[in-house]
C-alpha cells in the first residue's frame, strides 16, 4: 500500500479556462482603470501649478518708490533663490508698462493706482489688483518756520508737479476739505524745478513726492518735512480709505493658471518689503545700481520715508477704493472712465 495519497488533478476544460481568464481581466480592469485614465489626462483637472516645477514669471515696474520694496526679491531671484523664476524689468514711464501688459508681454506689474484702474477699464477687466505696494509718498516741504501744518498753507502760494494729473487732485481735494481759502497751486514741470525753487527761495512752499523730497532736504539744510500728505488725508477722506500710491497687479489670464505662483509673489514681495525697510542701508546702493535714486546716502535716507507696504485682500480694496473714488469725482479719465468693481480686486491665496 502506498504510504502516500496520490492526488490526482484533472485538466480545465478549454472553454472554462478561458471564461475565468477573462473574467480576472475584467477584475483587473476595473482595479486600474482610474489610474490609467489619470496618468493618460495629462493632470487637466489638477491645478496648473501642480508638481510643474518653477513658473517663469514676468515682472514690470517703474522707476520710482514701487520698486524699491521689490530690492531684496530681485537680488535673490538673481542668486536663484526664490520659488518661481522672476524677470525684473524697471520702466521709466506707465505708458511702458500698459503697452507691456495689454500685449501679454508682462504678467505682473507695479503701476500707479489710477493707471491699475485704467487698465482695468481698457482691458475690459482682463487684470486684477493684488496688492497695494506704496502709500503716500507726496510731502510738504518749506524752510518757512511759519508753515507748521498742511493748514498753514491757506493763502499761501505752493508749487508741486502733476496738473491735470493724481498730484493736483489729490492736493485740490485736501484744500477743499480742509477749507483752506486763498491757496494758489503754482506747477512746474518737473520735480528737479520744485526743488530748485525751494534751494532758491526760503520762503517757497512745495507738494514733493518721495524720494526728491528727501533729496531736497539733503542738499538744502533749512527744508523741513512739514506734512505727509497721506497722514492729511486720514484726517477728511472716506474711512479706511488711503492716499495709494503704487498698486500691483496681475494679468488674469496668468493668475488662472498659476494662482499658487500669484500667492507665492505677494508673500516674496511682502518679505522684501519687510526686509528693505529693516536694513536701507543694505539695500541703498542697490537702489541706485537700479537708477532708482542717483545717491546712496539720499537713498538710505529716503527709504524709510516712501510707504512702502504690501497690503491685499479686503484691506486692500477698502483702501484703493475710496481713493479711486476720490479721484473719479474729479475727473473720470483719471481712472479710465469708471471705478472698477469688485472683481477688480483679487483675493490671494
Amino acid at each position: 500500500m502506498d504510504r502516500f495519497r496520490r492526488t490526482e488533478t484533472h485538466p480545465v476544460p478549454r472553454p472554462a479556462r478561458t471564461r475565468a481568464f477573462l473574467l480576472l481581466l475584467c477584475v483587473l480592469c476595473a482595479l486600474f482603470a482610474p489610474l490609467a485614465l489619470s496618468a493618460c489626462s495629462g493632470g487637466q483637472s489638477q491645478p496648473a501649478t501642480e508638481g510643474e516645477g518653477p513658473v517663469d514669471v514676468k515682472v514690470m515696474s517703474m522707476t520710482g518708490p514701487t520698486s524699491i520694496g521689490l530690492m531684496d526679491v530681485m537680488e535673490r531671484a538673481e542668486k536663484g533663490e526664490t520659488a518661481d523664476a522672476y524677470t525684473f524689468d524697471i520702466v521709466g514711464t506707465a505708458d511702458e508698462v500698459t503697452t507691456k501688459v495689454v500685449s501679454g508681454d508682462v504678467d505682473i506689474a507695479l503701476v500707479p493706482a489710477n493707471v491699475a484702474s485704467i487698465l482695468w477699464n481698457k482691458t475690459e477687466g482682463a487684470v486684477s489688483a493684488i496688492d497695494i505696494n506704496t502709500l503716500s509718498v507726496l510731502n510738504l516741504v518749506t524752510a518757512d518756520p511759519e508753515i507748521t501744518s498742511f493748514d498753514s498753507i491757506a493763502g499761501k502760494t505752493v508749487y508741486l508737479t502733476g496738473k491735470g494729473t493724481t498730484p493736483e487732485y489729490v492736493t485740490r481735494y485736501l484744500i477743499d476739505e480742509k477749507k483752506l481759502e486763498g491757496v494758489n497751486l503754482e506747477f512746474k514741470s518737473e520735480a528737479t524745478e520744485v526743488a530748485a525753487t525751494l534751494a532758491g527761495d526760503p520762503s517757497a512752499i512745495a507738494i514733493l513726492p518721495q524720494p526728491f523730497a528727501t533729496a531736497a532736504m539733503a542738499k538744502s539744510p533749512d527744508l523741513k518735512l512739514v506734512a505727509n500728505l497721506g497722514d492729511v488725508w486720514k484726517e477728511v477722506a472716506p474711512a479706511g480709505s488711503e492716499l495709494v500710491t503704487g498698486v500691483t497687479i496681475v494679468r488674469n489670464e496668468f493668475a488662472e493658471a498659476h494662482p499658487e505662483a500669484v500667492t507665492r509673489f505677494v508673500e516674496e514681495q511682502t518679505a522684501s518689503v519687510q526686509a528693505v525697510l529693516a536694513d536701507p542701508a543694505a539695500f541703498a546702493q542697490m537702489v541706485v545700481d537700479k537708477g532708482i535714486i542717483q545717491n546712496a546716502q539720499v537713498a538710505e535716507k529716503a527709504i524709510g520715508q516712501c510707504s512702502l507696504v504690501c497690503i491685499s485682500g479686503s484691506d486692500m480694496k477698502s483702501a484703493l477704493e475710496g481713493y479711486l473714488e476720490v479721484l473719479d469725482g474729479f475727473d473720470p479719465a483719471s481712472v479710465g472712465g469708471s471705478v472698477p468693481d469688485a472683481s477688480f480686486y483679487y483675493s490671494v491665496g
